[in-house]
């Protein structure tokens, strides 16, 4: 069972020079910034550190702007290293140049997602033995299944969850305490999450939901301060401190808190 309490480790990746060349559906109100990006990676790993968790930065991988989103390449689970195989063809490089890395942190068995099956992994979302696997424009319902073959006799339950406009599910929907989701209003009343109490952004906070929970603290993006001030109580009930993060450049390219590391 993942637990993000337990966190110790974390793999990230530098964003290389290129990164304003990887895939996006942003319209930029000013355009990518690469100085500011690695200041933005650079605190969110330094946040990382501060909270207990060894961190590996790995350098660019050049031709693939968009490694720096390791997320999408592996899914970590305590019994199991699944290697995914990115919905977009021109992100499936990533996965490769990820396994020697993996192996050399964690002593885990490894499998691989393979065609026609599709799977970011950023659209898999892990509450305790319960696995949410968006079905997205990068994700398919044979990756869904491949995933299911690889958790369910390992004692996870592996259900589906149409995403529709967003790009992943974690864009939507984040577990962000013991039973506790942070979601648009968009996945507020999915039948999927019942049983789970929720905490719903605004439309203008919907950026913020991916928030990411580790160790005894919850990281979210800065410049939502309505936001931030309605998840005090809660978090601080789970026992867990409110962080800040200013995530202006990578949400230029589609991405969010989750998508720049790898938890273990």
């Amino acid at each position: 069972m993942t637990d993000p309490a337990a966190f110790t480790q974390a793999i990230l990746r530098e964003p290389a020079a290129d990164f304003a060349a990887g895939l996006t559906t942003v319209t930029w109100s000013s355009p990518p910034d690469f100085d500011g990006l690695q200041t933005q990676h650079r605190a969110y790993a330094r946040v990382l550190e501060t909270v207990g968790l060894r961190t590996t930065i790995l350098p660019a991988l050049a031709g693939h702007p968009d490694a720096y989103f390791v997320e999408d390449a592996a899914l970590i689970l305590p019994e199991l290293v699944v290697i995914t195989r990115p919905g977009a063809e021109a992100r499936r490089g990533e996965t490769a140049a990820i396994v020697a890395p993996l192996r050399d942190v964690l002593d885990r068995e490894l499998a691989t997602i393979t065609a026609p099956a599709t799977l970011d992994g950023g659209d898999v979302m892990v509450c305790g033995r319960e696995v949410f696997v968006g079905l997205s424009s990068r994700s398919n319902a044979a990756g869904v299944e491949a995933l299911s073959e690889l958790l369910t006799p390992r004692g996870y339950r592996v259900r589906a969850v149409a995403v529709g406009a967003g790009l992943h599910l974690k864009s939507g929907v984040n577990s962000i305490a013991p039973g506790l989701l942070l979601t648009t209003a968009a996945f507020a009343a999915r039948p999927e999450f019942a049983g789970y109490e929720r905490i719903v952004t605004a439309a203008d906070e919907d950026y913020a939901a991916n928030a990411l929970w580790v160790r005894e603290h919850l990281l979210i993006a800065a410049g939502f301060p309505a936001l931030a001030e309605r998840l005090t109580g809660p978090v601080q009930a789970h026992g867990l401190r409110l962080v800040e993060l200013d995530m202006s450049e990578v949400a230029k390219m589609d991405g969010g808190l989750s998508c720049l590391s790898l938890r273990a």
